[in-house]
């Protein structure tokens, strides 16, 4: 009897789990990072490889089949909807679960003072107002344990300072911290298609250009145009196969 591919799935991460316990107690751990870990990075990779292309060509192909473009403002308004009610739904069961869960009662209290005295450290760094108006740094009662944990603050602090890609988030935070309301708005369009298709955090982008690109097949004529879709239809089925292939051994990366 053939096992359906969600089946060998969980089977793979059930067994992953147990390998997980057994190597851990018999001090297996090195093995398994120096060769087992890295099949699970490359499945994760393989899945970034395909979805931005994968995004591209469909929603061209998409946008390119309907044929009619005033079809277009159905469709785009039963997107909106289905985004935002999406949306909601996902906020509301992120809010129910936190409320029923409460991950915070499981942190001790020594650890939430000391997270709360690091995020002091760091508001000061930055400048930053603490709104609540407590102020651990300054109470007498945890002057000792501020001090210690102020020096490995400021020097983490220090060490992010030096790295490029946490110097990078920090500037992002603080250009958006600064922005005015339309600034989502302007996000949405990319300066550079190549640049956003590199970087899977700019889905967005890869989206309006689609739409765009989409759009624009269907305003010229169709001796133009139908190489074009003929491409981006063809394109779309070599990822999807390859997305096909992919899964065929994700029981086994699922276990790594």
């Amino acid at each position: 009897m053939k096992l359906a591919l969600h089946w060998k799935i969980i089977i793979g991460l059930l067994l992953g789990v147990i390998w997980a316990i057994i190597s851990s107690q018999l001090g297996w751990s090195q093995f398994t990072i120096d060769w087992i870990a890295p099949f699970g990075t490359i499945f994760i990779n393989l899945l970034k490889l395909i979805a931005v292309p994968l995004v591209l060509f469909s929603i061209i192909s998409g946008v390119a089949g309907l044929g009619d473009p005033s079809s277009l403002g159905r469709m785009g308004a039963k997107t909106l909807l289905f985004y935002f009610a999406t949306t909601v739904l996902a906020v509301s069961l992120g809010l129910f679960l936190v409320n029923m869960i409460k991950p915070g009662k499981l942190v001790d209290d020594e650890t939430r003072i000391d997270n709360r005295i690091s995020y002091e450290v760091w508001a000061d760094s930055e400048g930053l107002e603490i709104k609540d108006g407590i102020n651990y740094l300054q109470d007498p009662q945890f002057m000792e344990r501020a001090q210690k944990i102020t020096e490995l603050s400021k020097a983490e602090l220090r060490d992010a300072a030096s790295n490029d890609a946490v110097k990078s988030k920090m500037e992002t935070a603080n250009q958006t911290k600064d922005s005015g309301p339309l600034q989502p708005l302007v996000d949405l369009v990319p300066q550079n298609i190549f640049e956003s298709l590199s970087d899977n955090g700019s889905m967005l982008k890869v989206i309006f250009f689609a739409l765009f690109f989409g759009i624009s097949l269907l305003l010229i004529p169709d001796s133009k145009s139908d190489p074009v879709k003929n491409f981006v239809d063809g394109t779309m089925e070599i990822f999807l196969k390859m997305v096909d292939i992919v899964m065929q051994a994700a029981p086994f990366f699922v276990f790594a």
